[in-house]
């Protein structure tokens, strides 16, 4: 993705909440099914992830990407934004 792409998607995702929180339970099959509807309805989510280590957070937002073919748009502390296009849209 091109940074002035990536930049744009920034702006959008800033004024948004996040829906989706992961809890102490982490990955959960309900989880995915989750992220996996709100990508395929909005494109542009934020994800909570309440992880206090921080590389426990970097390997719950790689396996969230690597999992729903989605790109890592921003990371901010406990909150990141990731994106999928959908076609159909």
């Amino acid at each position: 993705m091109k940074a002035k792409d990536r930049q744009k998607l920034k702006g959008r995702a800033h004024a948004l909440s996040p829906i989706i929180i992961l809890g102490n339970n982490g990955l959960t099959e309900a989880v995915h099914a989750e992220i996996e509807k709100a990508l395929d309805a909005h494109e542009l989510i934020k994800i909570r992830v309440n992880a206090e280590d921080k590389m426990e957070r970097e390997l719950l937002t790689e396996e969230i990407c690597e999992t729903h073919k989605c790109e890592l748009i921003q990371k901010i502390g406990h909150i990141i934004v990731i994106y999928r296009e959908n076609p159909e849209k």
